[in-house]
């Protein structure tokens, strides 16, 4: 019994177009041609042509359907192929449960969920948000987990609304008494998050990479006058480092 190219692509379950890809690639050899030229295959061709289209479905490319040859159970290669398959379903997972919380917590998709969650319960500012998600780019494992833990507890106070409402033109005056009222709550939040002191310590290309990003951050995020009040902050913070308990 012999078929032509179209009735055995019938048989196996696939199509012309694929038999004829499988001769070019040198998967499946050219059958003897009939006198008048047609191709005639085999039980052989069906098969071979069978163990390819069951191959594929499983996954496996040309490329390693080649190397296997005619082995009709490539032991290795396909419990090589079950641990990736292995690893795609706990990849899988793994995004389902980030999905799951961005859904149930409506967390933004800029942040990896245990900040997600933390920072949408915290009612950050934009700016305040997107300077975290560049955070969460340059710090390391040890400066992230502080930041997290400071989210998570993080209590708002008046001075923070009146620091995101500050015009780029307000007076020096009016910069000061802001920064001195931040101070307390600053003092307080490094002295129960030291890490806040050195977030910079294990950021994976260096502390000094680090630093630089986060002053473009805040110099792209914030207007001159609340770029000024966090200068301000920092000298009052580094002259008066001792914990005030803000009233």
């Amino acid at each position: 019994m012999a078929w032509s190219t179209r009735e055995i692509a019938e048989i196996a379950g696939t199509s012309l177009r694929a038999v004829r890809h499988y001769h070019e690639v040198g998967l499946l050899e050219e059958p003897e041609r009939r006198t008048n030229g047609y191709k005639q295959y085999g039980v052989a061709h069906l098969v071979r042509l069978l163990r390819i289209k069951r191959l594929t479905d499983l996954g496996f490319s040309l490329s390693q359907i080649a190397t296997m040859g005619d082995d009709s159970h490539p032991t290795e290669a396909l419990r090589a192929l079950d641990a990736e398959l292995a690893a795609t379903i706990e990849r899988l997972q793994r995004t389902r449960a980030e999905l799951g919380i961005i859904l149930r917590r409506a967390a933004t998709t800029d942040l990896p969920p245990e900040l997600a969650t933390a920072a949408t319960e915290a009612e950050l500012s934009r700016a305040d948000r997107s300077f975290l998600v560049v955070l969460t780019r340059i710090l390391g494992p040890q400066g992230l987990q502080t930041y997290t833990e400071v989210l998570q507890s993080l209590r708002r106070y008046p001075v923070d609304s009146e620091f995101e409402a500050l015009p780029a033109d307000a007076d020096g005056q009016t910069r000061r008494d802001v920064a001195e009222r931040a101070a307390p709550y600053a003092r307080a939040l490094c002295a129960e998050y030291p890490g806040l002191r050195d977030p910079h310590v294990d950021a994976p290309r260096g502390p000094h990479f680090a630093a630089q990003t986060v002053d473009k951050a805040i110099k792209d995020l914030y207007n001159p006058a609340q770029i000024d009040v966090l200068h301000r902050l920092q000298s009052l913070l580094r002259a008066s480092p001792h914990t005030t308990t803000p009233t």
